[in-house]
């Protein structure tokens, strides 16, 4: 079989991802919408100024949206108030600056909906709900979650797949939801499955043009972005906004050989994040190194654990600094390169097989 040129495959995503004019006053979820980690002060309390500090420093460094109260900003470690007022804080100081994604995820529905109030007064853009955790449903028991939220909600939803952690939202609910539910406007997928996003997008655009796609997996960002996604909500947005903005930008303007090595080398930092510590450790470490006073987190961490995050630092500070954020650790960085080149090609190729199994060549 003939291989597939670079131009024809963008030329084909690109085709396959054409979206139409949104059907509601709301423009559809777009961009790089950034999971922030919640400053702590020495008494594990949010830190307000630090909070407010933080929103000013992603924003002017080019992000397209927050979204507080994802995983990267530890909701399940935050009570309920505490949720609330990370969400007020925010709102209040983003103003009109950039979109917020909020994450409105409680412990059943009725809570759930009085968070969807609630920030819909605050005027945010939209929220972001988990699906349900802990109890495992079966489609049917996703399916009358979102669905009893979205007809409550006077705000729109973002469905929120995360499967490793939650009940896994399968293509049939989403496209029911999105068919029954005006509400239902977007999904944030974390699982990185290529397969699984295309399969959602070939079933719900040619009903919601409207609906966005974004995901939270920021070692496929490239490829998922020529799939059709609207963009993502990726935890390294906020350690280092500047990269994840560039790819989206490169991505997007199809100057894929600048984009393919940016997400080489955002792949090396977003692996040495999630996989050298405990979620999200490694990037409240990092986002330290850049000048952020992001406290310790609630989850204790044992004298082993807080070792490791040292060794760390220190890796994760040769990876800033090579990317002109910040001065090499005492010591100096090891010399080598470290990036598979072959992996996000990998990844392409996934894309290129399943699109010539929909017959798609």
């Amino acid at each position: 079989m003939a291989d597939v040129g670079l131009p024809a495959i963008v030329t084909i995503l690109t085709t396959l991802a054409e979206v139409a004019e949104p059907m509601s006053e709301n423009a559809p979820l777009k961009g790089i919408f950034t999971p922030n980690i919640v400053p702590l002060d020495a008494q594990g309390e949010i830190n307000e100024a630090e909070l407010r500090r933080y929103v000013d420093w992603l924003i002017e460094r080019g992000v397209h949206g927050l979204y507080p109260n994802g995983s990267t900003g530890e909701f399940t470690r935050f009570t309920a108030e505490e949720r609330r007022r990370i969400i007020e804080i925010i709102a209040d100081h983003a103003g009109d600056r950039v979109p917020i994604l909020a994450g409105a995820a409680e412990a059943n529905t009725r809570e759930t909906i009085r968070a969807c109030e609630h920030y819909h007064d605050l005027g945010v853009r939209a929220v972001a709900i988990v699906a349900p955790f802990y109890y495992k449903l079966s489609p049917a028991g996703v399916y009358a979650y979102f669905k009893e939220i979205a007809d409550n909600s006077p705000i729109d939803v973002t469905l929120y797949n995360i499967p490793m952690f939650a009940s896994p939202i399968d293509v049939p609910t989403v496209q029911r939801l999105a068919e029954e539910c005006p509400r239902v406007a977007a999904i944030k997928d974390s699982s990185g499955d290529l397969p699984h996003m295309m399969r959602m997008i070939s079933a719900v655009r040619p009903v919601r043009p409207d609906f966005a796609f974004l995901t939270g997996w920021d070692a496929a960002l490239l490829p998922m972005i020529l799939l059709g996604c609207d963009g993502g909500t990726n935890a390294t947005s906020g350690v280092v906004p500047e990269i994840t903005r560039k790819l989206y930008d490169l991505t997007t303007s199809m100057q894929l050989d600048e984009a393919r090595e940016l997400q080489y080398r955002l792949l090396t930092l977003f692996d040495a994040m999630i996989l050298s510590s405990e979620f999200p450790e490694g990037f409240r470490a990092a986002l330290r190194l850049r000048g952020i006073n992001t406290g310790c987190g609630r989850q204790p961490q044992s004298d082993v654990q807080q070792a490791a995050l040292g060794t760390l630092s220190d890796q994760l500070q040769c990876l800033l600094a090579g990317e002109g954020f910040t001065e090499e650790p005492v010591g100096g960085c090891p010399v080598g390169d470290s990036v598979d080149p072959d992996q996000v090609a990998r990844i392409v190729r996934t894309v290129v097989g399943e699109l010539k199994k929909q017959g798609i060549n």
